[in-house]
Formats: structure tokens, C-alpha cells, sequence
């Protein structure tokens, strides 16, 4: 092939010289095809007769100065992806070197060791990938981990297993899970939540218990997911392999059986997302409506509910700035950009209405705007102003209404006695006014004050039973759980209902107070708060993604693990 492609391009060439072209073009392609056939040679190949005709020539990813950069520019280019399920994970895992070799095993002076913890570890391999067709319930990002990770891990494995001292049966557990946790696989994560679900999913199988013969791979001993025995021979390592079911339940990745009704909505979402992108401009909506009819109907609803922009003046004489409130520059700020963005939506729409009348140009923004609107989505125009949010246009408008609905509430009767925190442009301004207003109050530094947090009982949990302020900090409201659900009569975090994917979650008691005295006796888990349910976000400077709130200690009766696994977060939006 190699051959063939010199051959080609130097009769290309020839070819292409005309009459005038004269013996510099010639000799341009002498001296080409001459460069070509010194690369062929490098692959041993001389002419072209002596290839065979079914020949094809594989080639990988991997640099190399003495390889012709005009082939792997003009050849066909492959990548590898990691086979679906966990059952043909684990089977290609120990097809590759150096697993598939029994020797390999065998060189380890802790052979018996070495076979269990490569087992546990193709296991984890397997599990963190196969985690990503969760969507956030899995990762808040989808990393791309890869074979490599995997053989640099085992063969770290055998090093350290290998050196160890065998008479004393010790295993350097800390050290192999740093190193394959911290920088093998972590070396991908950049989001510090990714980071301990990867450590926490790590620990489960890099234990002194996966030495123990029958170890359990799940949560669920029935479904049969096990290390085998160390005298299992490879060829029965691959038998015990393939008798695994095809179908793997979510509990053996950690995750609750709700997952795969998240994993085939965010499927279905994909595929109605590219059905929209292949579809041509229609020209009739329902009924039999006209596109731009139908478009008209929409705008002219919208701006019919649109309410009149807030008038700043008035909001800073009534609550101006002053040292024992904080929140009143929250609100005045919080006014000034929901007035950009109603600005913005009334603008763009009455522009449109124009543009469809013919008074003005329809330019690319508008039309896209149209688009949007007709597939039921945020116009990207509105989306560069506006708070994040997933949902429809409908959705996205109705909690628009609510939001700005809260907030002239606020500058007409006063502060409210329960916050609801995700109406926030700028949640985090809110939490810090709160913890500043604390932190003035008793003259104590801001950096030295953090939140504690109590759960609203039962008779008491939703907003219309709370009649009054506490007297430091705030009650809040408006959070889901996702993955868990708060369960009333045990005051604590608990597995999800059948089917039930969000659960509203009761007021809580942001309660400021120094760090030095939250009490740390509790159990508890550390529950990230997300703005969307993505969870996905740019790094900010803090180290956290921008669709990270406040990490929120809820009260468990359960190892905080468990709701690591799970993927349990609280949302200020769910899906619709």
C-alpha cells in the first residue's frame, strides 16, 4: 500500500504538468517520488508488485519521526472506543498485555495476591467507565479513561506486590491507592466531587477483604458478582468472565435502579436533540398554523406577562446600604440584573414581531431566536444574559414570572421568613451577605465563619408553617434531592422511592456560627448543591465547577459512601 500510494502520487503529479510547465516541474516530481520511495524503503517495501493484493497497513496513535507524515496524512484513521458493558470491559481488559499472559502472574512472588487485586482492579476499570452512560449520576464530567490507566495501574501492582515483604503478608494499600486513584486515574478529574466518588469507588476494591476468597464486586451478594479463587487458572478467569449477565443492574456500578430511567432519558433527549438538528424548516405548527403565526402567538404571549422593569431608584431608598444588612446590596444587584435580562427578552421579541411584519430585517440573531422558540428552547441571545437553566421555553418563562414575582414581593412587605435560595442571579453573594451579616453582628473575622445546617421536622418543613426569621442566619427552600430522598419520621437521608427520581427537600436552617464550634460528632454527608442538573461547569478560581453552590451536611443513618456512590446532590432545578 505503501508502494502504490508513491506510485500514485508521482503519476498525479506528471500528470498534472501541462506543456509549459518545462523540466523544473519535472524534476519537482523526480525529487518527490524519490523522497516517497526512500520512506517506502523504510518499511522494507520496494516496489508495488510485491504487496499483496489483500494488504492493509494498521496503524495507531502513537508518534514516530521515521514514519511518512504524507501516509497518515492520506490514510484512513481509526480510534479504539472501550467496549459497551461490563462483561466485555472486563473480557477485553484481560485480552491486552500484560494480563493476558501467565507469566506475568506467575514472575510475581505474590502470585495468589496479584490475581485477585488485577481482578478487582479490571473490575474498577470497568466500573468507572461504564458509570459515564449515567449522565450526572455517574460524573459531573465525562472523562475519558482509557486501557493505559489500567496497565500502568497493574503493573504498579505487580511492582509493589513483587517487592514487598513476603513473609510478612503486608500489602502497601495506601500507596497503590494513591497511586492509581490520585494520579493514574485521578490525573484525568478535574472536579474535586469526581475526584472522592473515584476514591471512594477505589476503596471498595482495593481492601484486605478482596484477599478473601469469594470477595463480593457488589453491594448485592445475590447477583453473583465476585473476585474468583486465586487458584483459578486465566483460561477460568475468561470462562467466569463470559458467564456474567449481559445486562448489568446500576447496583454493581453503586448506583440506585433509578439510574437507568436517568440513563434512557438523557438517551432519548440525545436522539429527539438530533432529530431537531436533521429536520428541515417547518412551515406549519399544530392545527395547521402557519410557522410564523405560531411564532407571533408565542412572542405576543410573552411579553403580555412580561412585568415592567424594577425601578432601581426606588429600591435603594427603600433598602439602602447600610452595615447590619447585607442583603439589602444583594437585592439591589439582584434587581439590576433581572432588568438586564427582561430588557434583553422584550427587546429581541419585539424586534421579532417586527421581523415577521416585515419592518425590519430579519437578521441571523432573530432567526435563531425563531428556531428556538419553535423547538420549544431558551434563545441563545436570552442565555448569555440569564441565570443557567435547562429547561423548556414554557418552563423557562413560567419561573421567570416566579422569580421576579419573589423579589417585588421582597421590596413591598420585606424580606421573606423562608428564602427560596435557587431565585438567586448570584447565589453565592447571597451566602456570603448572610455569613457577613453574622460575622458583623458579633464582631468576629468573615473568614473564621462557616454554615451549619437544620432540617425543618416534619410539622414544620415546608415554607407556609415557618412564621418567623431565626435570629441568625436564613431558612431556605426550593432544593431537590436527586438520588436519595429525605425521609420525615427518621430526620435523615434515605434510598429513593421505585421510579421516583427528585424529591423536594424540607426548609433548612442556614445557620452561621464559627467553624471552630460546628459540631463534627455527627453523621453525616457532605451533599454538593449544583444550579442545574448537569452539575457540569467551567473550573472557577475556587476549584470548584460555576454549577457548584454549597456543600450541605445532611443527616444519615448510612455510611456517607453509600451516597457517594449513589451520586446524591441537592438541585436548585430538576428536569422537566
Amino acid at each position: 500500500i505503501c508502494a502504490s500510494m508513491a506510485s500514485a502520487a508521482s503519476g498525479g503529479a506528471s500528470a498534472s504538468g501541462g506543456a509549459g510547465a518545462g523540466s523544473v516541474e519535472s524534476e519537482a516530481t523526480e525529487s518527490k517520488s524519490a523522497e516517497q520511495q526512500r520512506e517506502v524503503d523504510v518499511f522494507g517495501v520496494s516496489t508495488a508488485e510485491t504487496n499483496h493484493p489483500d494488504f492493509r497497513l494498521w496503524l495507531t496513535s502513537y508518534p514516530s519521526p521515521k514514519f511518512p507524515v504524507s501516509i497518515l496524512q492520506n490514510g484512513i484513521k481509526l480510534t479504539t472506543e472501550p467496549p459497551k458493558g461490563l462483561r466485555n470491559n472486563l473480557l477485553f481488559s484481560f485480552q491486552q498485555d500484560p494480563l493476558k499472559s501467565p507469566e506475568f502472574f506467575t514472575s510475581c512472588r505474590a502470585e495468589r495476591k496479584l490475581k485477585s487485586l488485577s481482578f478487582a482492579l479490571c473490575f474498577f476499570h470497568a466500573v468507572v467507565q461504564e458509570r459515564r452512560n449515567f449522565g450526572a449520576l455517574g460524573w459531573n464530567i465525562p472523562y475519558g479513561f482509557n486501557q493505559s490507566d489500567l496497565l500502568i495501574s497493574v503493573r504498579q501492582l505487580h511492582m509493589f506486590l513483587d517487592t514487598a515483604d513476603a513473609a510478612a503478608a503486608f500489602v502497601p494499600f495506601k500507596a497503590l491507592t494513591y497511586l492509581t486513584g490520585e494520579c493514574n486515574y485521578g490525573g484525568r478529574v478535574t472536579d474535586s466531587w469526581d475526584r472522592r466518588t473515584l476514591m471512594c469507588l477505589l476503596e471498595q476494591y482495593y481492601t484486605p477483604d478482596a484477599l478473601e476468597e469469594g470477595f463480593q464486586l457488589s453491594s448485592s451478594p445475590a447477583l453473583g458478582y465476585a473476585i474468583p479463587a486465586p487458584t483459578t487458572s486465566l483460561s477460568g478467569v475468561i470462562d467466569y468472565v463470559r458467564s456474567l449477565p449481559v445486562e448489568t443492574p446500576p447496583d454493581v456500578f453503586g448506583l440506585h435502579d433509578n439510574a437507568n430511567i436517568a440513563k434512557d432519558y438523557d438517551e432519548t433527549q440525545a436522539m429527539y436533540s438530533s432529530i431537531l438538528l436533521t429536520q428541515a424548516g417547518s412551515v406549519s405548527g399544530s392545527g395547521g398554523e402557519k410557522k410564523e403565526d405560531v411564532l407571533t402567538n408565542i412572542a405576543r404571549g410573552i411579553l403580555e406577562r412580561l412585568p415592567e422593569a424594577f425601578d432601581i431608584g426606588k429600591v435603594t431608598a427603600a433598602y439602602p446600604v447600610v452595615r447590619h444588612q447585607s442583603l439589602n446590596v444583594v437585592l439591589q444587584q439582584e434587581c439590576m440584573r433581572y432588568n438586564r435580562l427582561t430588557n434583553v427578552i422584550r427587546s429581541s421579541l419585539m424586534n421579532f414581531i417586527k421581523a415577521l411584519a416585515g419592518q425590519v430585517v430579519m437578521d441571523s440573531e432573530l432567526e435563531m431566536l425563531g428556531e428556538s422558540m419553535f423547538d420549544g428552547a431558551i434563545p441563545a441571545a436570552w442565555q448569555r444574559v440569564s441565570y443557567p437553566s435547562m429547561r423548556s421555553l414554557s418552563s423557562y418563562v413560567a419561573n421567570l414570572l416566579e422569580r421576579l414575582a419573589f423579589f417585588r414581593s421582597w421590596i413591598e412587605h420585606g424580606l421573606p421568613n423562608v428564602i427560596p435560595m435557587p431565585h438567586f442571579f448570584f447565589t453565592h453573594g447571597f451566602l456570603t451577605s448572610v455569613l457577613q451579616n453574622f460575622a458583623r453582628k458579633y464582631t468576629v473575622p468573615i473568614d473564621e465563619v462557616g454554615f451549619d445546617f437544620e432540617f425543618a421536622p416534619g410539622d414544620a418543613s415546608e415554607p407556609e408553617q415557618v412564621v418567623s426569621k431565626p435570629a441568625d442566619g436564613v431558612y431556605i427552600t426550593g432544593l431537590f434531592f436527586e438520588g436519595a430522598q429525605w425521609d420525615r419520621a427518621t430526620q435523615s437521608l434515605a434510598e429513593s422511592a421505585p421510579k421516583v427520581m427528585f424529591t423536594t427537600a424540607p426548609v433548612i436552617w442556614l445557620k452561621p456560627m464559627l467553624t471552630s464550634e460546628i459540631p463534627q460528632d455527627r453523621l453525616t454527608y457532605d451533599c454538593p448543591v449544583y444550579r442545574t442538573p448537569s452539575r457540569q461547569g467551567t473550573l472557577s478560581t475556587t476549584g470548584h465547577s460555576t454549577n457548584f453552590v454549597l456543600s450541605i451536611r445532611v443527616p444519615t443513618t448510612n455510611d456517607a459512601s453509600l451516597w457517594v456512590k449513589r451520586g446524591v446532590a441537592m438541585l436548585c432545578e430538576i428536569k422537566e
